[in-house]
């Protein structure tokens, strides 16, 4: 980590779980000055994600809409203190490695140019076109040879991570795939090889189901891992975030 304080990927063996090491971190700026709600939404006026600071953000990827001389609603930027390095050499992952370099990509959705519009607060057809945004960066991401792994994740307020109050939420593409995420997908083959069913559909027991519609439903765990976890499930056996589709983001 000395040389060049560049991100590492590392194998804990004890456990089987590979953690990620990045000193850039440290380095984000706040604008929550304590973890009290009472700083949750501090003033614009620094923001670099509103409309009219862009020249504070890292490089631009996508925007929509994408005509580049309209006002932008949603943008997907480059992270300016990533968790991963992106220009840094592609690791060849050997059975035999425990440290890898941090290479991957880490990006930022900026949900909406408004400081104190939060996503709850947007329109229905507003929050499909973030999910869109989502789909679009990746499609690009999955188009990396080395790319293994890609997260969307959304951390609210400080308590949660966030260093910053404007809504946006995050994308990571990783060159390895998660112990967790593959021991999901282990269990349910597992599942499916002795049953034939799918233990997703199978969890959709009306004591369990919070919500519905036409292509998701919504549930609370049989076996939740902490408090207020839910699942929303799409109706349809697709593997991939990327496949959904316009018409059902709303």
């Amino acid at each position: 980590m000395a040389s060049g304080r560049n991100p590492e990927i590392r194998k804990d063996r004890v456990n089987n779980r590979w953690v990620l090491f990045s000193p850039a971190r440290a380095k984000r700026p706040s604008d929550f000055k304590s973890k009290s709600p009472a700083n949750a939404n501090p003033t614009q006026s620094k923001c670099p994600f509103c409309s009219g600071q862009e020249h504070e953000c890292a490089p631009e990827i996508l925007r929509f809409p994408t005509n580049s001389s309209s006002d932008w609603k949603i943008r997907v930027i480059e992270n300016l203190y990533p968790a991963l390095n992106r220009d840094i050499q592609d690791p060849t992952t050997d059975s035999q490695d425990y440290v890898l370099p941090g290479f991957g990509f880490h990006d930022v959705v900026i949900e909406t140019p408004v400081h104190s519009v939060h996503l709850p607060d947007l329109s229905p057809g507003e929050i499909g076109d973030v999910i869109l945004a989502y789909k679009k960066r990746i499609e690009q991401l999955s188009l990396v040879e080395s790319i293994e792994y890609i997260q969307v994740f959304k951390n609210h307020g400080a308590s949660a991570g966030a260093s910053l109050s404007h809504s946006h939420s995050q994308i990571m593409a990783l060159p390895i795939v998660p112990s967790t995420a593959a021991a999901r997908l282990c269990n349910m083959k597992e599942y499916f090889d002795q049953t034939g069913e799918c233990n997703l559909c199978e969890d959709q027991s009306k004591t369990l189901l919070i919500d519905e519609s036409s292509h998701f439903f919504s549930i609370i765990p049989l076996a939740a891992s902490y408090p207020f976890e839910i699942w929303i499930i799409p109706r349809d056996h697709c593997s991939h975030f990327h496949e959904i589709n316009s018409d059902k983001v709303i």
